[in-house]
């Protein structure tokens, strides 16, 4: 069977200021659309995997546009649901060199908030499908969101489809009443693959690495072995955990890499030095975009899954706004150690 991919969740109106211009000094805004599933799905399309993008969009012309724009990227908007008031919007104000990178989330009301379970018919979303992803942001939006979530989870469990997470733990988004450690781990119980940055287990489940700290610029790749076998024992089935491992020198400065744990052996792939940085945001995503279409494509192959992640996402780097638009011949050039950036003729 040819492999298609679902992802669900919420994707926004993402409105940066121009260069690095502060909030305070614009005068205008860069628009685009993002989202953590949805710049999932953009990659996978951009690889050549058959996707579906399911969330729920107000039924006017920004949700239109919107969706327009999913298809223009080949990604497929067919069970979309549409209704409630509005499309969320984040502002991106891009950091550089010791200013940080700053978002500010206008949210509220937004039609996925006010999703709920009936809403989707799984059944027919997962028909001929091999792999459904969902990231930690969606059950943070509301009490709605958590349960569809769940609902997709356990549709798609039924089915014997792969489901993967990436934990994306945000603070500032668990508002309804519950945490993410009263919520996440009923979720998480339902997934063959997860994925987390250095804190992400830390926040949500309290697993931590000792000795690490990311603000030094190189994060020992080693240390997060305990993680993953902690992760691993919490969640039984789960067959392989993920942890990204990005060192922050200054904003337009990281260091950039991976590992891979399969309940027998630490993958490590290559740490890649990006020293001018375009955008990160969206980097995890692509991370994840890369790791799906790794592990569909190079079947048994775990480093090379997981070098192709890290490298698809070092490129994402390079490029404004949230999707990686990049090709599987961009990648495994990369991945080849081709770095030089030369001109293509």
């Amino acid at each position: 069977m040819k492999n298609k991919v679902v992802t669900f969740g919420e994707i926004m109106l993402r409105l940066s200021t121009p260069g690095y211009e502060r909030f305070v000094q614009a005068t205008k805004f860069d628009i685009n659309f993002g989202g953590g599933e949805a710049n999932v799905a953009v990659s996978l399309a951009n690889y050549g995997i058959p996707v579906e993008f399911v969330t729920r969009l107000p039924k006017n012309d920004i949700g239109q546009a919107c969706a327009m724009t999913l298809r223009k990227f080949n990604v497929g908007t067919n069970f979309i649901v549409k209704g409630g008031e509005r499309l969320g919007i984040y502002f991106l104000e891009t950091g550089a060199v010791a200013r940080a990178s700053k978002v500010i989330y206008d949210r509220a009301y937004a039609s996925i908030a006010t999703i709920e379970p009936g809403m989707i018919n799984w059944d027919q979303v997962f028909e001929g499908v091999t792999w459904f992803h969902w990231t930690g942001i969606t059950p943070a939006i509301a009490e709605g969101t958590a349960k569809v979530c769940l609902e997709a989870i356990k549709a798609a469990n039924k089915k014997g489809i792969t489901v993967s997470t990436d934990l994306n733990y945000r603070k500032n988004l668990w508002k309804y009443g519950k945490k993410a450690s009263e919520v996440m781990p009923e979720l998480v119980e339902g997934c063959d693959i997860i994925l987390g940055n250095e804190e992400d287990a830390e926040q949500v489940f309290g697993i931590k690495p000792e000795g690490v700290d990311v603000t030094k610029g190189h994060v020992e790749a080693g240390a997060y072995e305990s993680v993953c076998k902690q992760l691993m024992k919490r969640f039984p089935k789960a067959k392989k955990v993920i942890i990204t491992l990005r060192g922050s020198i200054n904003a337009n400065h990281n260091t950039w890499s991976g590992v891979l744990w399969d309940s027998k052996k630490l993958y490590q792939a290559h740490e890649y030095d990006i020293t001018h940085i375009v955008d990160r945001v969206g980097g995890g995503d692509s991370f994840m975009g890369g790791l799906i279409y790794g592990l569909l494509t190079y079947s048994g192959d775990d480093q090379k899954a997981l070098n192709f992640a890290v490298a698809a996402s070092c490129l994402k780097h390079t490029i404004p706004g949230d999707f990686n638009m990049v090709t599987v011949d961009e990648v495994e050039k990369l991945m080849g150690g081709d770095a030089s950036g030369r001109v293509s003729r």
